[in-house]
C-alpha cells in the first residue's frame, strides 16, 4: 500500500528485523576487511572502505527510496555537485548554471571548467534561459539559494532532452520530501545532506541520485577514485536523522509561514521571499511542483547595520551560514561574497514553538528599524 512521508522516512533503508539486533545497525568504521585468502575479493562482500562500506550503503538505500532513484553518497554537497559536473562534461560541451543559485558552484565552474574546454553560461532560475541547442548539462536549483525563485522542472527538462542534453537539480533546500526532481524529468538530483535532510547541524554529507544505471556507475567510480567518500559515522548519523525528517520539515514550514507574514508586514523589511506565500511570485509554480515548501525565508533589511542590530536583539536566532537545522539561524549573504545586497538575510526556521519564534522576530525587527 502507498505509505506517507513520515512512514517512509522512518523506515527508509532499515534492514529486516532480526531478534537481538538494533533497528539501525552500525556504524561500521573499518577501512580494510578480511579477504578470502585463496579466492581474494568477492562481489557483494566488503573489501576496502573507500569503495565498500555497509553503513553508507544502507544510507544510500534510504535516500534512494525517498528520491526515487539510485543514490551515491559523498563526503559533502560540493563533492557531489563537482562529481556531476566533472563526469558529465567534456571539452567542447556547454553547461548552464543558475546565476542566483549557490555561489560556490559557479565559482568552481568558472575556475575549473573553461580550462577543460567547457563553456560556462548562467541564467536566472526564473529565466530567461539561453537556447539549449549546444547544452550538454543544465544545472538547476529550485527554489534557488538564497533568492528562493522557482523554475518549471518538467518544461525545462523536456526542452533540454529534446536537444540531447542532461538536467541536474540541486535539491538541497526542499529535500526529497519537498520535491522529487527525478519525477519531473530530471536526470540527476544532487544535494548537500548537511542541511535540512539530516537537520541536526552535526555532520557534512552530499549525495547524487539518478535512474540511469550507467550514470550511477560512472558517479560511483568517480567517488572511489577521487576518495570523496563519507565517514561511516557521518553516514550512520545521517541515516538516524532521516527518521524525523517529516516531523522537522512540517514544523519548519509552519514556522516559515508565520515568519514570512510577520516580515511582510513590518516596516523594517524591504522585501521578503517565501514560495509558500500566495503573494510570492513563485507561489503558483511551487504549489504545482513541490510537495511542501521548505522552512527557509529570505528578506532584506536596510543595510548591514540593520542586520547587526537584528541579530544582536534576537534571543532565539543564531548567526550561522548553514540552514535546515533544528535551531533557527540567519545568514547575511553578502559577507560571503555572494553578490547579494548588504541587508539580505537568509532566514532558516528551526523547530522552536511558533509563538516564541514570532515574538522574538518582532522584537528583533523593531530593534533593526531603530
Amino acid at each position: 500500500m502507498p505509505l506517507g512521508d513520515g512512514t517512509r522516512a522512518v523506515h527508509a533503508g532499515l534492514p529486516a528485523p532480526v531478534p537481538g539486533r538494533p533497528f539501525l545497525p552500525g556504524p561500521v568504521p573499518a577501512a580494510p576487511y578480511h579477504l578470502d585468502p585463496v579466492a581474494g575479493p568477492q562481489p557483494g562482500v566488503d573489501g576496502y572502505g573507500r569503495t565498500d562500506n555497509s553503513t553508507y550503503r544502507a544510507l544510500e538505500t534510504a535516500i534512494g527510496q525517498l528520491e526515487g532513484g539510485e543514490c551515491v553518497v559523498f563526503a559533502s554537497g560540493m563533492a557531489a555537485v563537482t562529481a556531476v559536473l566533472l563526469t558529465t562534461l567534456r571539452s567542447g560541451d556547454t553547461v548552464v548554471l543558475p546565476s542566483d543559485g549557490y555561489y560556490l558552484t559557479r565559482v568552481f565552474a568558472a575556475e575549473h571548467l573553461p580550462e577543460r574546454g567547457v563553456t560556462v553560461l548562467t541564467a536566472p532560475t526564473s529565466g530567461p534561459y539561453p537556447a539549449f541547442d549546444d547544452v550538454r548539462l543544465l544545472l538547476l536549483e529550485t527554489p534557488s539559494n538564497p533568492g528562493l525563485d522557482v523554475c518549471d522542472l518538467a518544461g525545462l527538462a523536456a526542452a533540454v532532452h529534446a536537444r540531447g542534453g542532461l538536467v541536474a537539480v540541486d535539491n538541497t533546500t526542499p529535500t526529497p520530501l519537498g520535491q522529487r526532481p527525478l519525477d519531473h524529468g530530471a536526470d540527476v538530483s544532487v544535494a548537500s545532506g548537511t542541511k535540512a535532510l539530516t537537520g541536526h547541524s552535526d555532520l557534512l554529507l552530499g549525495y547524487v541520485c539518478t535512474r540511469d544505471p550507467q550514470l550511477a556507475a560512472t558517479i560511483r567510480t568517480w567517488r572511489a577514485r577521487t576518495g570523496a567518500v563519507p565517514g561511516p559515522f557521518e553516514a550512520w548519523l545521517a541515516h538516524r536523522s532521516l527518521g524525523t525528517l517529516d516531523l522537522r520539515l512540517s514544523r519548519q514550514s509552519a514556522n516559515a509561514s508565520a515568519v514570512s507574514d510577520v516580515l511582510a508586514g513590518h516596516p523594517a523589511v524591504r522585501s521578503v521571499r517565501w514560495p509558500g506565500r500566495p503573494e510570492d511570485p513563485a507561489y503558483g509554480l511551487a504549489r504545482r511542483q513541490m510537495r511542501r515548501v521548505p522552512g527557509v525565508v529570505t528578506f532584506t533589511l536596510a543595510d548591514k547595520a540593520a542586520v547587526d542590530r537584528f541579530l544582536d536583539a534576537s534571543e532565539l536566532v543564531f548567526a550561522a551560514t548553514s540552514f535546515g537545522g533544528l535551531h533557527t539561524s540567519a545568514d547575511r549573504r553578502a559577507q560571503w561574497g555572494d553578490n547579494a545586497p548588504e541587508g539580505l538575510v537568509r532566514f532558516s526556521c528551526g523547530i522552536e514553538d511558533t509563538a516564541d519564534l514570532v515574538a522574538d522576530l518582532r522584537r528583533a525587527l523593531d530593534a533593526a528599524r531603530a
